[in-house]
């Protein structure tokens, strides 16, 4: 179910998050969603906004496709389009846990630990870290077969 900001509220307390930009949705991603699942509550997928995506990559699929993708799958309960960052999310959700991949431990963005501090959001790493939507796209931009392991 996609989700209006002004819906977020509703939740405070009740989900998981995860957040990203999903462009190139891939299978790193589905355990991303099925591990943040069985930490046992509803899971509440942050989708980034196109200008994200565009800071790392140029865009593949606009925001409302890549939602759609999300939300599409089983282990994800709810998606929100974000217009924002994802702190103003945190700070407006607060969800009961805030779901990363391994990747981001020390490296997390300071607003959002600040915001994850001081509304208690425990943060939790995943380690579900099976692929880099931007690596697979470079390497499809070199020429090599990204779907080949």
């Amino acid at each position: 179910m996609i989700l209006s900001t002004d819906d977020l509220a509703e939740y405070r307390g009740r989900v998981t998050m995860v957040d990203g930009g999903f462009d190139l949705l891939h299978p790193g991603h589905v355990a991303y969603f099925e591990a943040a699942a069985a930490l046992g509550l509803p899971v509440l997928c942050n989708v980034a906004p196109d200008d994200w995506v565009a800071r790392k990559h140029p865009p593949l699929m606009g925001q409302r496709d890549r939602g759609a993708l999300v939300d599409a799958l089983r282990s994800v309960d709810y998606t929100h389009l974000a217009s924002g960052t994802t702190e103003s999310v945190l700070r407006r959700l607060v969800p009961r846990y805030y779901a990363k991949g391994t990747d981001w431990r020390g490296r997390l963005p300071a607003a959002e630990t600040t915001a994850c501090e001081e509304l208690g959001i425990e943060v939790v790493f995943l380690d579900t870290v099976l692929h880099s939507s931007t690596a697979l796209l470079e390497r499809y931009a070199l020429g090599d077969d990204p779907g080949r392991d």
